[in-house]
């Protein structure tokens, strides 16, 4: 199948420059070649496609979600969990664009099970990169959300995340320290793993070749996580300078989920923040926590930032078609330039799940898991909410072009 995309504005997420009236040739699923304005090649089979000067980019990242939470399988039993999951996945390709999702905590395996099923084929859904459960201690972090296993020891550790690859999970999510979601005693400036189960913990993860996605939210807790060998720190609300010169020398990937501590009541500035947060109807004690984390959590995210440290989005809230667009806009309001944002959705998404390589930006070659939108995002972050086209291994899979803005 050979389906040729003209007159694209071309955002490619290598150069920050949009590049007008380009044409890109895609075959098998993949980009055959780049032509630049004005020399589009003879069409031969191919399917034309006029994007008419609209914006070619790469197709969105969220590098940190989880299926929606239950208290208990009484409030929705398990097998409309994983459909509703299932379906929440599908949503965020087709009406928001987000081509790769990695899963940082889910219940009985049902993002393996997805993940599965969106390979094979057997069902459309981005791509997924799944965690299994999220480990924590006993009386550890969010413990009410379903997706949480408290184990305990350093053998307590190490056969918990045996079983997660047991299970056949991507990468090991550890929670090691508290967060701002949670009960009275489950702070984000604790931690909570001892000495000897934090190096048991990684060490049975080194020696089965598994990254671990670190849930670490204080200093203490990231600088043992990354001197560890954690391949991403998840959150960071509170970073001081030694954690940026250990993400510098050891290469390791910060997550900072904006939305967990900026996504309130008093915070929300536009619309669609205003929306989400009167949905989310968020209990005040969780909002009071939240406020009075955000401050610190965006001077460590802008120090990150301008440090160089490598930097990937990922929203950890819900619905997942909303969730990137939102944190996206996060990102600028902190301080980001919308090509860093953009960037961090793509390039970085593509590179922190290992598929660098493959996708993540429009080269020749590459996967063509791509979007279309209807004005520049590199002017307005936002303006990635205009979707016009999502194209899934070179075929579109949702064409909102008769009602796109």
């Amino acid at each position: 199948m050979r389906t040729l995309l003209t007159h694209a504005t071309l955002i490619d997420c290598v150069d920050p420059q949009a590049r007008p009236d380009c044409a890109v040739l895609l075959e098998d699923g993949r980009i055959r070649d780049i032509f630049p304005a004005g020399s589009a090649p003879a069409v031969g089979d191919a399917e034309v496609v006029d994007l008419k000067g609209a914006y070619l980019l790469p197709g969105l990242w969220d590098v940190h979600i989880h299926p929606d939470y239950f208290q208990s399988l009484t409030d929705m039993p398990l097998p409309e969990q994983v459909t509703l999951f299932g379906h929440r996945l599908q949503q965020a390709l087709l009406e928001s664009g987000i081509v790769g999702l990695r899963c940082a905590g889910a219940h009985h395996y049902m993002d393996v099970a997805w993940k599965r099923a969106f390979d094979s084929g057997q069902h459309l859904g981005p791509r997924l990169f799944a965690a299994g459960h999220f480990l924590t201690t006993t009386g550890g972090h969010f413990l009410t959300s379903g997706h949480a296993l408290e184990v305990d020891g350093p053998y307590g550790w190490v056969t918990a995340i045996r079983e997660q690859i047991k299970n056949g999970v991507d990468h090991i999510k550890l929670n090691l320290s508290g967060g701002i979601m949670g009960p009275a005693w489950d702070l984000h400036r604790h931690s909570f793993l001892l000495p000897d189960e934090l190096k048991a913990a990684f060490d049975i993860c080194k020696l089965r070749e598994f990254k671990v996605m670190a849930h670490a939210t204080n200093p203490a807790a990231v600088k043992a996580a990354i001197l560890a060998g954690a391949h991403s720190i998840e959150h960071g609300y509170i970073l001081d300078d030694e954690c940026i010169e250990l993400f510098l020398e050891h290469d390791a990937w910060y997550v900072p989920t904006l939305s967990i501590s900026h996504l309130t009541p008093g915070q929300a500035s536009n619309d669609w923040e205003k929306r989400w947060v009167k949905n989310r109807n968020l209990a005040q004690s969780l909002c009071c926590r939240a406020d009075a984390a955000s401050d610190v959590h965006q001077h460590g995210f802008i120090k990150a930032l301008k440090a160089g440290v490598k930097m990937a989005l990922g929203s950890d809230i819900r619905p997942l078609k909303d969730a990137a667009l939102l944190e996206l806009g996060l990102w600028v309001r902190d301080g980001a330039t919308p090509w860093q944002a953009l960037v961090a959705a793509t390039r970085n998404g593509a590179a922190i799940c290992g598929m660098g390589e493959q996708l993540g930006t429009v080269e020749k070659g590459k996967i063509a898991d791509l979007i279309v939108v209807g004005a520049n995002p590199l002017e307005d972050i936002n303006n990635v909410r205009r979707l016009q086209l999502v194209l899934k291994d070179g075929r579109i899979v949702a064409d909102k072009r008769g009602t796109a803005r």
